[in-house]
């Protein structure tokens, strides 16, 4: 049995994985805004839930907005921002009285989808994460890559390359952070302010979609560059680990046109005479994350 916990933003969700890989406990909880005392109280109430489907001493995997530093022993560049300086892993380790493994959501994501997912049977692989944040992990080998800094696969965080717009700043101090352009609350934000004009205007990602899909102008040229956009920031990642295949996650890999789109524009930007590189949607959706963590105890 192994015992898996996603700490997102929004939602904590706590999940036991059974020994054939099933999910026979689902749980979750919101996210206390910006309390961490709160957040390792949701987690300890959750993992207390778990006890008529695992034994106590089981083992316990989280995915974490954010990476823990081997310098300092507590969690950097989470964009739960609460959660930066603690050390996370020793007081829960604490509180449970159980083992603990932390790894970033984004790594928990695509160590899922090539467990058993999306990703099954390739060597290399590259997850994105594109929702309230923007985040990567990397499988080299069959192995999940955290890297020497524990940064690996955080694409998010560099330049938005081949486009010049206004500077956006990001939560970790720099500027034009990819993800400052393609998260999902990016998405709305900009289309809204170039949609200030209109009487009524949608007032998220799945209505600014659906507005696309039925002819409106602006909302199709907005989703044509962001897909121009996704596509321009997987470059880096395409022409540096060259991967056998990129799946998506997060709230923003729900728009079927981005896997018709994006490829389509890679061209433009790879550099390579030819793109072979498969980009699909995550097959476990927004459970991959939580199913992930659980993975963590599984080599």
């Amino acid at each position: 049995m192994k015992i898996g916990i996603d700490l997102g933003g929004t939602k904590i969700e706590c999940v036991v994985i059974s020994e054939d890989h099933q999910i026979v406990f689902r749980e979750r909880l919101p996210t206390p805004k910006g309390d961490y005392a709160a957040t390792v109280n949701t987690i300890e109430q959750l993992v207390a839930q778990t006890l008529p489907y695992a034994p106590a001493n089981t083992p316990v995997g989280i995915g974490i907005p954010g990476t823990l530093s081997s310098d300092t022993g507590t969690i950097k560049n989470a964009n739960s921002t609460c959660l930066i300086g603690k050390p996370l892993d020793k007081d829960l380790a604490l509180r449970l009285n159980r083992p603990i493994k932390l790894a970033n959501d984004a790594n928990c994501f695509i160590w899922s989808e090539f467990c058993d997912g999306a990703a099954k049977g390739t060597t290399n692989a590259f997850g994105v994460i594109i929702g309230t944040g923007v985040g990567g992990g990397l499988v080299m080998n069959h192995q999940l890559v955290n890297g020497l800094n524990g940064i690996a696969g955080e694409w998010g965080h560099n330049p938005l390359p081949h486009f010049k717009l206004e500077q956006q700043p990001c939560y970790c101090s720099k500027e034009d952070c990819i993800e400052t352009y393609l998260s999902g609350p990016a998405f709305e934000k900009r289309f809204l302010e170039q949609s200030s004009t209109k009487t009524i205007s949608p007032v998220n990602a799945e209505e600014i979609v659906n507005l696309a899909r039925t002819g409106d102008s602006l909302a199709q040229k907005h989703l044509d560059t962001y897909a121009k956009m996704l596509a321009a920031s997987l470059t880096g990642v395409i022409n540096i680990v060259d991967p056998d295949i990129i799946v998506l996650g997060g709230g923003m890999s729900n728009i079927d046109e981005l896997y018709e789109l994006v490829p389509n524009y890679l061209q433009e930007y790879v550099f390579s005479d030819t793109i072979h590189t498969p980009i699909v949607k995550a097959k476990h959706g927004d459970s991959s994350g939580v199913r992930g963590a659980a993975w963590l105890w599984n080599d």
